[in-house]
């Protein structure tokens, strides 16, 4: 089963049950990997998603993947890639998946930039983040490609416009 635990280190908007929303964007992105059987696993299977601020995000930038710089998301698998085939039919009681790190101040800022909600670009990053735990990332064009193309999908599913249309 899948579990997902958030904990705001920051303020981030009161008017939503950001566990609730992980959680939906999580289960979306997983959903459409080959990894789906993992959202209904005998183990649970947790991520962990922090929203925190720049300054957080900045450190764990610098300190696990030397830029000097926040960023909007983190993700930092706990399972190698090899190793997520079967994780379904584990007998481990718990996996943890991996954690997701949210910056705050880059998050509302690129959200105003695009114009769309900041909840909407925080479900995006979410969806982001889920894919990279299970081996997914945009080093390459087709690559991201691919993983942007699901990721439209994800957020489609959850009533969310694709976040790299033109915008007028």
């Amino acid at each position: 089963m899948l579990s997902v635990e958030t904990h705001a280190a920051t303020p981030w908007p009161d008017a939503l049950d950001w566990e609730v929303r992980a959680g939906e964007a999580a289960a979306a992105a997983l959903a459409l990997t080959p990894y789906a059987s993992l959202a209904n696993a005998a183990p649970l299977v947790e991520i962990a998603v922090r929203l925190t601020n720049d300054a957080e995000v900045h450190a764990l930038n610098r300190d696990f993947r030397g830029k000097d710089k926040p960023t909007n998301v983190l993700s930092f698998p706990q399972v190698q890639e090899d190793l997520l085939e079967g994780l379904a039919n584990s007998d481990d009681g718990e996996i943890l998946l991996g954690d997701i790190v949210l910056a705050r101040e880059t998050c509302a800022r690129e959200a105003e930039e695009k114009g769309v909600p900041l909840v909407d670009h925080a479900t995006h990053l979410i969806v982001h983040g889920t894919l990279h735990l299970v081996g997914y990332d945009h080093m390459d064009d087709a690559s991201a490609a691919a993983m942007e193309a699901l990721e439209v999908k994800a957020l489609a599913s959850l009533g969310i416009a694709n976040p790299y249309a033109e915008q007028d």
